[in-house]
């Protein structure tokens, strides 16, 4: 019987794994690296473990110092979440050898199907060959063959730009699996992402738990999951279940995997098969009323099964929170974490309140998970949870999510991984009511300078108060009949303290909760949620930037500068200049506009904070 509990992992599915642990009343003991001293799941375990380095290549992803962890810890078992070393079968033995339990599925099973190539050909379908791809093939989808979560993934529409994408690709799989093999395949478009929850115990029996949809994805990461997979048929499910049992049974297999499909024009693709938990796992669990870790543990210590898996009930949605610039192109963001609270649904996340987002590893901040007895309320339930939620830090994707699981296409299960493709700029226009929230934060500032409402009263007002956050500037009057601003007619002021104002808008009084640390103002409102930048009144010279000065995005390590470009160079607009690497993925960097590359300060290897200058382009005379 298992008795201690090392997991090979970090952030949120440590954390996971920790809390089953305790319920079944097993110790548990992280590993962490020198970013992650701090981080939650540091501080849940009851034992840690240091292993020197930042990066994953010189931690999370050495098995031998996790196996040696493990042992001066005094653990007997190790479970390796997913991602890093979850699906590496040297890993696998090594723990093996070690003497301790390994909490997932054999070597053999796991090196028959980790690698997407071997797995396609386990199953018959074998990849396309590089050397023999034209332009009848297109486009193309290049995948790692050794990792998930969209890494290493780059889709190719013109034969011109496949060495690229390759280097690129290949890059950015080493860098997070430790391996840069990648693969090509036809890339299935309008299709649907459809996976197969399967357990499997070492007696024979395999559970296939219902069907997951993940079909809408950003950049080849999934962003909502729901069980089970809307819009089925019988005949349907029961082709992928009985494809998943059959690639389970192919492989001896033991523990909790995946099987994952494209499922287009009635037709089942098999795209690969996960040896591990995957992210989205608690949508099955909520609806199957299990513990995926818990059977995990008893199928590691060598219990049997129970011939059939528990009848399923209601529909579970499942949001991923990342931190995210939506207003930068999606960049990753980094910084504090002041406040993450979402009400009323169950929320994994490796972070809470005062912890860091760093550059080194995934943005993903949390996921959180709705059930229902219905598709309609839970998707309800999530987005109203999430619409209603206080996110203090870095800048997150939590609009995107309420009006994803709010849009007419996904109510009415019109699903398929083109959704972002066609309605990303709908779900992504400014969230209404900004205006007001300045409005509220200039308030609540003056409320707290003057101890009281009515800070900045003039007995002859002949100049607004002015007060500017991001690209909105309240101006207001305090007078002897009330509050006047500068182009809102329609606003009266309810009450104004610090931290809470009170307006009625067109007659309809609304509540703002206002929330500062450091420059950044958080407003919250029942409806929405705001970031707003406080604008000092007097501009410091030292903060002007030359015109066309190229600034990093995000903080993160100079990859790689593009061939030919250097100082004195000619660039066109768009033109990629440079790649960033951060959180495990490649970022380009572009020309802002057509001119000459006056200035490159970007070195390979140069680790860069956000804001640090890498170029500079003198833009051309357009005569």
């Amino acid at each position: 019987m298992i008795k201690s509990v090392l997991v090979a992992n970090r952030g949120e599915i440590a954390c996971r794994v920790f809390r089953t642990c305790r319920d079944l009343g097993i110790a548990t003991v992280a590993v962490f690296s020198d970013p992650d001293a701090g981080a939650l799941h540091v501080r849940e375990a009851d034992t840690a473990v240091r292993l020197p380095g930042a990066t994953p290549a010189e931690t999370y992803l050495r098995g031998d110092l996790i196996v040696r962890a493990a042992l001066a810890a005094g653990a007997d078992a190790v479970h390796p979440g997913y991602g890093f070393l979850s699906e590496n079968a040297d890993f696998a033995r090594a723990v093996a050898d070690a003497g301790l339990t390994w909490i997932g599925p054999p070597p053999a099973a796991i090196e028959a199907m980790a690698s997407k190539t071997r797995a396609k050909e386990l199953m018959g379908l074998p990849p396309l060959n590089l050397a023999d791809v034209t332009p009848a093939d297109l486009p193309l989808l290049i995948k790692a063959a050794a990792g998930g979560g969209g890494r290493g993934m780059r889709v190719v529409r013109q034969l011109a730009d496949l060495d690229a994408e390759l280097t690129a690709a290949r890059a950015e799989a080493l860098g997070a699996f430790g391996d840069g093999d990648v693969f090509v395949e036809p890339y299935i478009e309008g299709g649907r992402h459809i996976e197969v929850q399967i357990l499997a115990d070492a007696h024979g029996t395999v559970w296939a738990l219902g069907t997951r949809d993940c079909s809408l994805q950003r950049r080849h990461q999934k962003v909502i999951e729901e069980a089970p997979a809307p819009g089925l048929g019988p005949e349907a499910t029961a082709e992928l279940h009985a494809l998943a049992v059959r690639a389970a049974k192919a492989t001896d297999y033991r523990g909790a995997g995946t099987v994952e499909f494209l499922v287009a024009d009635g037709k089942v693709h098999f795209l690969e098969m996960n040896t591990r938990l995957q992210v989205e796992h608690p949508v099955t669990e909520a609806v199957f009323g299990i513990d995926l870790v818990a059977l995990q543990i008893r199928v590691a210590e060598g219990d049997a099964l129970p011939q059939d898996p528990p009848a399923a009930r209601g529909h579970a949605i499942e949001a991923r929170l990342y931190a995210e610039d939506p207003a930068a192109g999606w960049a990753p963001q980094t910084g504090t974490v002041h406040q993450l609270d979402v009400p009323g649904v169950r929320l994994d996340s490796g972070f809470s309140a005062g912890d860091t987002v760093g550059v080194h590893y995934d943005p993903l901040l949390a996921k959180a998970i709705a059930h229902a007895p219905t598709r309609a309320e839970a998707a309800r339930k999530l987005a109203g949870a999430l619409q209603c939620a206080r996110i203090h830090g870095p800048a997150t994707n939590r609009d995107l999510l309420v009006r994803s699981l709010r849009h007419p296409d996904f109510t009415e299960a019109r699903l398929d991984t083109g959704f972002y493709d066609r309605h990303l700029a709908e779900l992504t226009e400014p969230v209404p009511g900004a205006h007001h929230a300045a409005l509220a934060a200039a308030l609540a500032d003056a409320a707290t300078r003057a101890g009281r409402f009515g800070g900045g009263w003039r007995n002859v007002p002949s100049q607004p108060q002015v007060k500017r956050y991001g690209e909105h500037e309240v101006r207001y009057r305090l007078t002897r009949h009330g509050l006047e601003v500068d182009g809102c007619p329609e606003v009266r002021v309810e009450r104004a303290e610090p931290g809470r104002v009170r307006l009625e808008v067109d007659g309809v009084q609304r509540e703002f909760t206002v929330t500062r640390h450091g420059d950044t103002v958080y407003v919250d409102t029942p409806s929405a949620g705001y970031a707003l930048t406080a604008h000092p009144r007097f501009t410091d010279p030292s903060d002007l930037v030359a015109p066309g000065s190229l600034l990093a995005p995000m903080p993160g390590v100079v990859a790689r500068v593009a061939d030919g470009v250097e100082e004195g160079c000619r660039v066109r607009a768009g033109q990629p200049l440079l790649w960033l690497e951060a959180m495990k993925m490649e970022h380009r960097v572009t020309a802002p506009a057509s001119g000459t590359l006056t200035a490159l300060h970007a070195v390979p290897g140069r680790q860069v904070e956000v804001g640090a200058l890498l170029a500079v382009v003198q833009e051309a005379d357009p005569a």
